[in-house]
């Protein structure tokens, strides 16, 4: 026999008592185990329970100011606790969550925050002024909130909200399906796309991570070294959350080999995931010292190509870990498919399989599934998939025609099922695990006046991977523009890893017979 609840507070209970969601998860660990240790950063240990309370509280201030359920929370900030406690308290209100990149120009993160028409976006010290700019110029009233120690006037601080309210809070029903995030993705026209993600679309995600992490337990640690503006990330982050694990959070606006590697030996950590550019200046430090890395088991990479040599140093140097490849893309919350450690040297190159949560096929153009060994664009089904892209329904009909989410990447499977990508539909480039869109790039320096027409492209790079680089044919009169130029014409409406490290002037543009630019042929010339 059941007691029928008398109060809303009851209702709420049985709520969260049944739900599963990364917030319910720390409620359950703030429960259960309030004073194991849940985040470190830097000098800052907080416990399940002190975490859960200062979210619960961030969500109090936020809403008390008009934060409610489908309205959008917006940050602009290096990795920080503080960074995802806003994250969880937003979301905690029924409200979605807009990560943007922290390297954003003013010009960028207005279009984005026009796009999102966010209530609040949270900056720290190093966006702070550029966040300030964009509150100016946005159609809306925006309310900023601040991490930095000093504020213009106008501007909320970050302490000041988390100390009035108490940590009580009444969680909002927020079915599985509601949107938790928006973000935003480079566009191959030139403007960012939002990829609208659900509760379940994270908890998919969830499920194949957990999968390729060989499980997740309540003794490991992980160490989270990339982003937390990207999918891969916080899908990573959202693992340890819901299963009690550790999660050290290391600064993102600078990276040091060393100080990674012993952060990995100091803190014991278990899992962590990098991308290739980041893994070959660990792998370069670890060449130079010993570090006791006992504790290590897993070693995640993905979001841009790795060589075989990277590899194979990876397996060499931290024996005692397995390397696993994710790859995907933020539309399908990311990962589609992954590489197993066991497969890690006999399948070196490729991306694995489809996790179970996807369904997928290689088709051509007129989506015709394409025999095993030959190149066609890889397509997705399954629980991990965007609702859409935010206020674009056209791009949505566009990358979902047909009923399944078009990529853009052109793979073949070998016998064995295994996937292999071999260029990239869209013209894509991808610096340092950064994407960058031609067209984006195109589109800004396009207006410059010693430029008649230009064409961007990715050149080979030892350190990043890759890095733009343009293509001018110069007006007459003028002399190509240096590569200083070029940055100092772009800085406002482009971030600093998306301006072209070289300038190439040509005669002629190469074309086909419709006049589209062959950057095929480009790249061979570089």
């Amino acid at each position: 026999m059941t007691i029928p609840p008398t109060t809303q507070a009851d209702l709420n209970d049985l709520y969260t008592a049944r739900d599963i969601s990364w917030i319910s998860a720390i409620r359950r660990h703030a429960t259960m185990v309030p004073d194991t240790v849940a985040i470190e950063d830097g000098d800052t240990t907080l416990t399940w329970l002190e975490f859960y309370n200062r979210i619960c509280s961030l969500a109090n201030a936020l809403a008390a100011r008009g934060l409610s359920f489908g309205d959008r929370a917006m940050v602009v900030s290096g990795n920080s606790h503080k960074m995802l406690e806003y994250i969880l308290a937003a979301q905690l209100c029924g409200a979605l969550a807009v990560p943007v990149n922290f390297r954003c120009s003013v010009g960028e993160l207005t279009y984005a925050a026009t796009d999102a028409r966010p209530s609040f976006v949270l900056s720290d010290a190093q966006t702070m002024d550029v966040v300030n700019e964009a509150c100016a110029a946005v159609p809306h009233e925006l309310r900023h909130i601040t991490l930095a120690d000093e504020a213009p006037e106008g501007v909320y601080y970050y302490n000041a909200l988390m100390d009035e309210d108490s940590p009580d809070f009444l969680h909002p029903e927020i079915p599985s399906r509601t949107p938790a995030f928006i973000l935003y993705t480079s566009g191959t026209t030139g403007r960012p796309k939002g990829a609208v993600l659900t509760h379940q679309n994270l908890l998919s995600n969830g499920v194949t991570v957990l999968a390729a992490f060989e499980g997740v337990r309540g003794h490991d640690a992980l160490l989270v070294c990339t982003p937390m503006f990207h999918i891969a990330a916080l899908g990573t982050i959202s693992i340890l959350l819901l299963n009690g694990g550790r999660v050290v959070i290391h600064p993102s606006t600078s990276f040091d080999a060393d100080e990674i590697l012993t952060t990995l030996e100091q803190r014991r950590i278990t899992l962590t995931f990098m991308v290739p550019t980041q893994w070959q200046m660990v792998v370069d430090q670890a060449k130079k010292k010993r570090y006791e890395l006992d504790s290590l088991r897993i070693l995640g990479w993905g979001a841009a190509p790795a060589t075989v040599r990277l590899l194979t140093d990876m397996n060499e140097l931290f024996p005692r870990a397995s390397a696993v490849a994710f790859f995907g893309q933020t539309e399908m919350s990311p990962v589609t498919c992954t590489l197993e450690a066991r497969y890690a040297r006999e399948k070196v190159g490729s991306i694995g399989r489809p996790v179970p949560q996807v369904t997928a096929r290689v088709v051509d153009e007129d989506m015709n599934d394409v025999p095993c060994g030959e190149v066609g664009e890889i397509v997705y089904r399954g629980s991990g998939m965007m609702l859409g892209y935010w206020n674009d329904p056209k791009r949505t009909a566009e990358a979902m025609e047909g009923g399944w989410f078009h990529s853009g990447d052109l793979v073949y499977v070998d016998e064995e099922g295994f996937y292999y990508v071999t260029d990239r539909k869209k013209d894509m480039i991808i610096t340092g695990g950064e994407n960058v869109y031609s067209a984006e790039v195109e589109n800004a320096l396009a207006f410059h006046p010693a430029i008649h027409e230009l064409a961007v492209v990715g050149k080979p790079h030892e350190k990043w991977g890759e890095t733009p680089v343009v293509f001018v044919e110069v007006n007459e009169g003028f002399e190509a523009p240096t590569v200083d130029e070029i940055r100092e014409f772009a800085c406002k409406e482009l971030a600093k890893f998306k301006i072209p490290t070289a300038v190439y002037p040509i005669d002629a543009l190469p074309r086909n017979t419709a006049g589209k630019v062959l950057k095929t042929k480009l790249r061979e010339l570089l």
